[in-house]
């Protein structure tokens, strides 16, 4: 019986997080598309947050379904077998296939090792793609040397080992200590992997790269291993990011009379904040992450966004005093929304008989007479609505992603989209049945200005975006503008990724890797 081909592989493992390998992996993906090789991502274990809703219905970090983008096809389960989403410091949600496998707590995960189905899922998610495509591109976590986890290690040597893959190591010179941080690596990997190493990346360099001159020779006669390239740090790369790391730094963003002012509560497990790149990037919008009551001065709407540990996150809010500021804001007039766990939030109550967070039952903040039930099943599908809460708007078209652990009734309010291809019924008496709410997503106040949705990715679109800012222009003073302007700021997101990859292509050199494929 003959086997199909199996791919060739190359793997972009790091000094440590935050180095960028996500993004050198999808200009890879995007460079190799373009050539014409048939190439897929994959990242066998990913600590993320950030996930997205795969065609079937399964979930995976966001950074793999951005990468399948780079790649030209349709995001898939097999590129992230193993989807770890933090509840605690030390506890995480285990998504195994794009399915809820188990809550774990660090010990009980990392014991249960290479002998167990986790292992066994990393190894027939990877030989599936490695069996549909020419070349995989692996990306690590974290660093390459965590020699501490080595024996327990599903995503680094062991996944580069199955892959039989070379491996580029990345190294970032914007957190400094790059020699330190490269040499360091390879003297710490056993000899065995050290010759897999093909090439080194220095990534985010500013400045002048001939300066640095001296020390690309000084690493390449120190390590044996050639520098491939120095890659420039790329300013306004609308790129979605997977890690919300750098959110800190995009706080101060300064409101003004003429923009549409955006508060961001920023909460300990916010997840998929990718909700609100698109709306940043528009030219009327100042949108800051918020961590105080006093940074959220002179919002014109205030955004609770999605929350892996809700209940919990309702706490902090509390803690932290944006209670009395969401209650002022709503008062004066202010337009208030909720994502997901924030629209949990909104609502009178929040319940967990399961202990699917911690369990008991939370009181809402009480914007919306509406009641939510934490469930163990996880609803993670693709959507296409159309907006039914923006006067007029019942053609608007939205398309997002469903990610979420509960049901929530909305007792007799507004829905606030009704989801393409399930039935439309209207309310009877004022109440929806489950059949109907199924059907529609959301809930509005009477007022129309506060309102919550399950819908991940909504202001996406830049029909509905436009809309609703422009309803947010008009109430401040302000004449609309015109809808080509929503238009290009996604232009510009969907040529971000080969601007990204002429980045790459310019900067390195893949002949190493390239001969490797051959």
């Amino acid at each position: 019986m003959s086997h199909p081909p199996r791919a060739k592989a190359i793997a972009i493992l790091g000094t440590g997080s935050d180095v960028g390998k996500s993004l050198v992996t999808a200009g890879l993906c995007r460079l190799l598309h373009r050539a014409g090789i048939d190439v897929a991502p994959f990242k066998a274990q990913n600590m993320s947050l950030n996930s997205f809703a795969t065609p079937e219905g399964g979930e995976i970090g966001r950074a793999q379904a951005m990468q399948a983008e780079a790649c030209g096809i349709a995001p898939h389960v097999d590129m992230n077998p193993i989807l770890l989403k933090p509840e605690s410091n030390a506890r995480s949600q285990v998504v195994v296939q794009g399915k809820v496998f188990a809550t774990l707590d660090a010990r009980a995960y990392f014991t249960r090792g290479r002998d167990s189905e986790l292992w066994r899922a990393v190894q027939e998610s990877y030989e599936r793609l490695a069996a549909k495509h020419e070349v995989i591109v692996i990306e690590g976590a974290g660093s390459a040397a965590e020699v501490n986890l080595r024996d327990r290690d599903l995503v680094n040597w062991t996944t580069v080992e199955l892959a039989d893959a070379r491996v580029v190591l990345v190294g970032d010179i914007d957190r400094g200590g790059v020699f330190a941080q490269i040499i360091g690596t390879l003297d710490l990997i056993t000899p065995e992997e050290r010759a897999r190493v093909c090439g080194i990346v220095i990534n985010k360099f500013r400045g002048d790269r001939t300066l640095f001159a001296d020390g690309v020779r000084f690493l390449t006669e120190r390590t044996g291993i050639p520098v491939l390239g120095v890659l420039p740090y790329l300013r306004d790369l609308a790129l979605d990011q997977e890690d919300s790391l750098d959110i800190g730094a995009r706080r101060q963003v300064a409101f003004t009379a003429d923009c549409v002012n955006i508060a961001v509560l920023l909460v300990p497990h916010m997840s998929n904040f990718t909700d609100f790149n698109a709306l940043s990037q528009e030219t009327d919008v100042a949108l800051r992450y918020v961590a105080t009551s006093e940074e959220a001065d002179g919002a014109d709407v205030m955004i609770i966004p999605g929350s892996k540990t809700t209940l919990s996150d309702l706490g902090y809010l509390r803690e932290k005093g944006f209670e009395r500021l969401l209650h002022d804001h709503v008062q004066r007039g202010g337009e208030l929304v909720g994502i997901c766990g924030g629209y949990q939030m909104l609502g009178q109550s929040i319940a967990d008989p399961d202990g699917v967070e911690d369990g008991g039952q939370g009181t809402g903040l009480g914007f919306l007479p509406v009641a939510t039930v934490l469930a163990r099943d996880k609803i993670t599908e693709q959507v296409e609505a159309q907006a039914l809460h923006l006067d007029g708007s019942i053609a608007l078209p939205v398309r997002g992603y469903l990610i979420h652990m509960g049901r929530t009734d909305r007792g007799g309010l507004r829905p606030c989209f009704q989801l393409l291809g399930k039935p439309c019924v209207l309310e009877d008496h004022g109440r929806a049945t489950p059949r109907e709410q199924a059907s529609q997503d959301g809930a509005v106040g009477h007022d129309g200005l506060v309102w919550g949705t399950y819908i991940h990715g909504l202001f996406d679109q830049p029909v509905f975006r436009r809309a609703w800012l422009n309803r947010l222009r008009s109430r401040k003073g302000l004449a609309a503008v015109p809808l080509e302007c929503s238009q290009r700021v996604n232009e510009t997101r969907l040529k971000a990724m080969d601007r990204w990859a002429d980045h790459v292509d310019q900067h390195l050199d893949l002949a190493p890797i390239l001969a490797w494929l051959r």
